[in-house]
C-alpha cells in the first residue's frame, strides 16, 4: 500500500527529508548541514556529490526513524536553492562545482546584461542579480569547461537526475525557478531565444523546462537500496525551494502574505496575474506550483541579525547581566523598545549592513538617520525593529503597482522573529494588516511532499490539498487604524533615505577603497 510520499529541501544550511502520511502528517524526518567552500573571497561553492550524499543520507535516516516499509512510498520530489548553477555533462556528470547563489565571482558579468536590464525584469520577474545569467556567461567565458557542458541545472534536479539515472540530454528545470533565469520567461514558461542570441548563446545547454509535478523517471535499484526505498519510486521535478516553502505554507490564495522573520527578512504574497516591479526593482515575481498564481518575494539580507549586532556590539554589558538573572536578552531589549513610541522620536533605521538584496546594491550599508541626544538605546532598538516594518510597507508598495486592484489578506509569521509579540505589532501597524501564526514549523518538505503526491495522483487538488495540510492560523496581532495612519510618512521617509543615500554610499566606496 503506497500511502506516504517524501519531500526533500536542499536547502543552504542544509538537507532536510520530511515523509508525510496523506493527512501532511510527518512520521520521520532528518537532517544534514550542508558543506559550503569558500576557495577565495566572494568564491562559495558545494560538491555536487556531496549534495547527492546529503540526500541519500537524510532520506535513509528518516525512512528508519518513520519505521515504514519502503513498498509505503508513492513518490519523492526534491527542492532546491533556486539562483545558482552546475554543469554537467553528456552523462549526467558534474563538470563544474555547485556555483551558489552565494557566490560574487560573476559580478563583472552583470555589467554586460546591464542594457537588457529592462527585458530582464519584464521577461523573468527580478532585477539583475548574482543568479544564473551571469553565472552562464562566466563558465561560457572558459571555453575548457563550457565545452565539456551539457547543460545547466540546479542542484536538486541534479540529485534527481542520479537517482533517476538521467543523460546530460534529460536535463530538465521546473518553472518555479524561471524567475531566477535572467534568459527564460516566467509567464510563459519558455526560453527567451532572442534575448540569448545577443550574448552568442542558444538553448543548447539550457534544459528542457517542465512542471513541478512531472515525472522525471524512477529510483534506480543501487540509489534505492542505499536510501531504504523501493526500486521504481517515481520521482517528480520538483519545485525552487521558496515555491516550495509557499505552497508548503498553505499560501494559494491571492492576497495572503508570508513573512518569514529568520536570518534573512523575507517577504511574499500571492496575486493571480504576472506583473513585474519597474519602479521600486525590489520584487522577483515568482511562478507559484499552482498555475496562474504568482509570488512576488523580496527580502532583508540579515535582517534578522541586526538586534543580534545591537545586542553584541553595543549592548555586551546588559547582555551578560540580563543572562545572569536567567532572562533573555532578546526578550528584554524588546521590552525596553515597547515603552518608546512609534517612529522612535523621528530616528529612523536602515538594515542593510551588508548591501542591498532586492534590488541588488552591494554598496549599501546600514544607518541610523536622525539621531539626538534625547535618543537611548531603546529608541535605536525600537528604530531597528520598525526598519523591517518599513522596507516591507515599500514591498506592499511595489505590489500594488505590479497587481491593481491587489487587497491584502492578512500576513503568516514563521520564522524566530514570529515569537516577538512587539514586532510583530509594529509590522502589523505599520502595514495595516492582521497578523496570523501556524502551529506548523516546517514547509518546505512538506511542500515538496503535496508536489510528489500531485505527480502520482494522491493528491488531485494542490490548493485544497495545500490549505488543508498547512492547518489554521492563529491571530496574534491586529492593527491599529490610527497607527498605522502615524506610520505613512515615516515609510515615506525611509524609501527616500534608501534612494537619496544610495548614490552617497557607492561614492563613499569608491573613494575609500581608493585611499585604501
Amino acid at each position: 500500500m503506497t500511502d506516504h510520499v517524501i519531500g526533500i529541501d536542499i536547502g543552504t544550511t542544509g538537507t532536510k527529508t520530511g515523509i508525510y502520511d496523506l493527512e501532511g502528517r510527518l512520521v520521520g524526518e532528518a537532517f544534514e548541514e550542508s558543506i559550503l567552500r569558500y576557495p577565495r573571497p566572494g568564491e562559495v561553492e558545494q560538491d555536487p556529490e556531496e549534495i547527492v550524499r546529503s540526500v541519500v543520507n537524510t532520506v535513509r535516516m528518516a525512512m528508519s526513524r518513520s519505521r515504514l516499509g519502503p513498498e509505503r512510498i508513492a513518490a519523492i520530489a526534491l527542492d532546491g536553492q533556486m539562483a545558482g548553477i552546475m554543469g554537467i555533462d553528456a552523462d549526467w556528470n558534474p563538470v563544474t562545482h555547485y556555483d551558489s547563489w552565494l557566490d560574487t565571482r560573476c559580478a563583472p558579468w552583470l555589467n554586460e546584461l546591464r542594457p537588457h536590464e529592462d527585458e530582464i525584469i519584464r521577461t523573468c520577474g527580478m532585477a539583475l542579480a548574482f543568479n544564473h545569467a551571469p553565472k552562464i556567461l562566466y563558465w561560457r567565458d572558459r571555453p575548457e569547461v563550457w565545452n565539456r557542458i551539457a547543460s545547466f541545472i540546479q542542484p536538486a534536479a541534479y540529485v534527481a537526475g542520479k537517482l533517476a539515472g538521467l543523460k546530460g540530454e534529460d536535463a530538465f528545470m521546473d518553472r518555479t525557478y524561471l524567475v531566477f533565469s535572467g534568459f527564460g520567461s516566467s509567464e510563459r514558461s519558455v526560453w527567451n531565444e532572442e534575448l540569448l542570441a545577443r550574448f552568442n548563446l542558444t538553448t543548447e545547454k539550457l534544459p528542457r523546462i517542465v512542471e513541478p509535478w512531472h515525472v522525471i523517471g524512477t529510483v534506480r535499484a543501487d540509489w534505492a537500496q542505499a536510501m531504504g526505498l523501493s526500486a521504481g519510486t517515481p520521482i517528480a521535478a520538483g519545485c525552487g525551494d521558496q515555491s516550495a516553502n509557499v505552497l508548503g505554507g498553505g499560501l494559494v490564495d491571492p492576497g495572503t502574505v508570508f513573512d518569514t522573520s529568520g536570518t534573512a527578512s523575507v517577504f511574499a504574497t500571492v496575486i493571480d496575474r504576472f506583473g513585474t516591479d519597474t519602479t521600486y526593482r525590489c520584487l522577483m515575481t515568482c511562478p507559484h506550483v499552482v498555475p496562474g498564481l504568482y509570488f512576488p518575494m523580496a527580502y532583508v539580507a540579515g535582517g534578522g541579525l541586526n538586534l543580534r549586532w545591537f545586542r553584541d556590539s553595543l549592548s555586551p554589558r546588559e547582555k551578560a547581566e540580563w543572562e545572569g538573572l536567567g532572562a533573555n536578552p532578546y526578550d528584554e531589549l524588546t521590552k525596553a523598545a515597547a515603552t518608546i513610541a512609534p517612529g522612535s522620536e523621528k530616528l529612523i533605521f536602515l538594515p542593510h549592513l551588508s548591501g542591498r538584496n532586492t534590488p541588488n546594491d552591494p554598496d549599501m550599508r546600514g544607518a541610523f538617520l536622525g539621531l539626538t541626544w534625547r535618543h537611548g538605546k531603546p529608541h535605536m532598538v525600537r528604530a531597528i525593529l520598525e526598519s523591517i516594518a518599513y522596507e516591507y510597507a515599500l514591498y506592499l508598495r511595489a505590489v500594488r503597482e505590479i497587481a491593481p486592484g491587489y487587497d491584502p489578506i492578512f500576513a503568516v509569521n514563521i520564522g524566530g522573529g514570529a515569537r516577538s509579540d512587539v514586532l510583530r505589532q509594529i509590522k502589523a501597524d505599520a502595514l495595516g494588516l492582521e497578523y496570523r501564526c501556524m502551529d506548523r514549523e516546517e514547509f518546505g518538505t512538506l511542500g515538496a511532499a503535496i508536489v510528489a503526491g500531485h505527480s502520482v495522483g494522491l493528491f488531485p487538488d494542490l490548493r485544497e490539498t495545500a490549505r488543508r495540510f498547512a492547518g489554521p492560523t492563529r491571530v496574534v496581532a491586529r492593527a491599529r487604524p490610527d497607527l498605522t495612519s502615524a506610520y505613512e510618512p515615516y515609510v515615506d521617509a525611509y524609501i527616500d533615505a534608501l534612494q537619496s543615500l544610495s548614490p552617497l554610499f557607492s561614492r563613499m566606496n569608491q573613494r575609500l577603497t581608493r585611499a585604501a
